[in-house]
């Protein structure tokens, strides 16, 4: 699992970090980070609630 972001359509809302601290960082001046770009199976759950809670559908989860 990886995750991929599409930078363009990102507006540094945070939705995803609030879903899933471990693995997005929105920083100040609004750019998003991805911390962990392959998470865990055992983070699979918070990814995919990231993904969701994106409101610009700039997030999604690529398998393999």
């Amino acid at each position: 699992m990886r995750i991929v972001v599409d930078f363009d359509k990102c507006t540094g809302l945070g939705m995803c970090e609030a879903e899933a601290p471990d693995l997005f960082e929105v920083q100040d001046d609004g750019s998003l980070v991805v911390l962990n770009e392959t998470p865990t199976e055992e983070q699979r759950a918070a990814a995919e609630a990231a993904v969701e809670s994106c409101p610009t559908e700039a997030l999604s989860i690529v398998e393999g």
